[in-house]
């Protein structure tokens, strides 16, 4: 290896490294000044390098969903690992498992154990695979190790695999190969299971309704409760109970159904809108860009003709008109940007009034619910009470038929003690109904304000990037004609 290595302070992937790296291979010049004005997404990266950084595990590449190419090799990796997020990867030089990667090269670093080998069995289209440089190379059952469990591949550190060595590789490996495939299919199973879990919570989320698909409020109401284990003892209280938990997982399936078709149609207005307004600044810029073609095709005819007038009066007079003209473009396409700023504030009203209707009405809705699921906890408060009185005069007449824990027996000392113990009950499940009430319409309406506030700034950055544009192709085109009428008088 080289002292590079023995010198430097071991690096790991971070967001200063990555930023450094996308800036220093993307474009330059004008180009990547303008890609840096605006932000570069790492999520559009094709090609990435980080070889020779001494990078000694890899982390922060999640972003780069894009990634085709990557580079890193001569560092100091370990362990092969760490990538799997990354499924458009094509060419990886050094580190993980991409389902689209083809080409690994991982020279020259310092990956030992031959278990590495078998993480990059989730690349699924790997072909070619280099490991030389590292200490792995010199296992004795190296080659067959990689010929067995990368069963599809093809080149090995630039060799062809030859079909007799692959099936010396499968005899001599068969039983471990075929436990590390049940396990392979037992794994993707379970992420499969866990990837439709996630999706349904994520779409639950936007829709505001999560875990009200279930007994999760109930749940919650009594987990927070410190008098509900001791109120359950109460004789008829378990009845009561299961009656109250039927009824409001009732309610909350109702409130999670209607989310859910809420938030369809919010999500088919946002889609309608978006469609809408990217059509009238396409159908905009294609009459500006038709307008500037036409202009741009008769200034350069204008100014070849320029080139050739000898008379400096006839000349200047040219100069003039033309400059009348940039002024007259540069009008009409303000003018038909203007044009376009009413037309999507009309349309981003139109969308506001509608999206607010929808939010308006879903939580006019919920509130409704929420306001039956007090009714039905008052009516539960009100109900245990009668319990808790009737057995505490039972308690003082000793004619309770039911043996209670001690703990139990200490509420029933006398009266006030009892009606607090369930008083305090009720408020506890009061305040958790509240406060999930409280979260549905804060959240539901900060992403609408969100929604509204982010369409008015990119309008606003759409608008005053155009104006600009306007005003940098007027200026370019009056600099050409200074340059032409200096030229004259020299």
């Amino acid at each position: 290896m080289s002292s590079l290595y023995e010198t430097t302070e071991p690096s790991v992937v971070n967001e200063e490294m990555l930023q450094k790296a996308v800036e220093e291979q993307g474009p330059q010049n004008k180009a990547g000044l303008i890609a840096k004005e605006e932000g570069i997404q790492y999520d559009e990266v094709i090609q990435l390098r980080l070889d020779y950084r001494n990078i000694l595990k890899i982390e922060h590449l999640w972003e780069f969903s894009s990634l085709r190419k990557l580079q890193l090799d001569n560092n100091i990796i370990e362990k092969i690992q760490g990538l799997e997020k990354l499924t458009n990867l094509e060419w990886l030089e050094n580190m993980d498992a991409l389902k689209n990667l083809q080409i690994l090269s991982i020279g020259n670093n310092l990956i030992s154990q031959l278990d590495n080998i078998t993480y990059l069995r989730k690349c699924k289209n790997l072909r070619t695979l280099n490991l030389a440089g590292n200490p792995v190379c010199k296992e004795e059952n190296y080659k067959m190790f990689v010929a067995a469990y990368l069963s599809d591949l093809v080149y090995l550190d630039f060799r062809l695999l030859d079909e007799q060595t692959r099936e010396k590789a499968f005899t001599q490996y068969q039983y471990a190969i075929e436990e590390i495939t049940l396990s392979d299919v037992q794994e993707q199973r379970t992420a499969e299971a866990q990837n439709r879990t996630e999706q349904e919570l994520r779409l639950h989320e936007e829709a505001f309704v999560e875990h009200l698909n279930g007994p999760d409020l109930f749940d919650s109401m009594y987990a927070d409760d410190p008098e509900a284990a001791k109120l359950a003892c109460l004789p008829g209280v378990s009845t009561l109970l299961e009656s109250y938990k039927t009824q409001l997982v009732a309610f909350c399936m109702q409130m999670f159904e209607v989310g859910l078709t809420h938030h369809t149609r919010r999500q088919n207005e946002v889609e309608s809108f978006f469609t809408c307004f990217h059509e009238a600044v396409a159908d905009n810029q294609q009459r500006a860009a038709q307008i500037t073609a036409d202009f741009e095709k008769s200034r350069r005819q204008a100014m070849a003709g320029m080139q050739k007038v000898a008379d400096t009066r006839l000349l200047e007079a040219q100069i003039t008109n033309c400059s009348e003209e940039i002024t007259q473009l540069s009008q009409t396409l303000m003018t038909l940007e203007l044009q376009l700023v009413d037309q999507l504030e009309d349309i981003t009203k139109d969308f506001e009034r509608n999206i607010s209707d929808m939010v308006g009405s879903f939580i006019e809705y919920v509130q409704g619910i929420f306001v039956q699921c007090r009714d039905l906890e008052n009516y539960h408060h009100e109900k245990l009470l009668e319990i808790a009185e009737a057995t505490l005069e039972k308690v003082a007449k000793n004619v309770l038929g039911e043996d209670l824990p001690d703990d139990v027996r200490l509420l029933f000392v006398d009266k006030d003690t009892v009606v607090n113990a369930v008083s305090t009950s009720h408020d506890t499940h009061l305040l958790k109904i509240d406060n999930r009430e409280d979260e549905l319409m804060t959240r539901v309406n900060r992403w609408m304000n969100s929604l509204m506030k982010s369409i008015h700034d990119e309008t606003i950055k759409r608008n005053c990037k155009r104006i600009s544009e306007i005003h940098n192709y007027a200026d370019y085109v009056r600099e050409q004609l200074e340059k032409m009428r200096l030229q004259e008088h020299h």
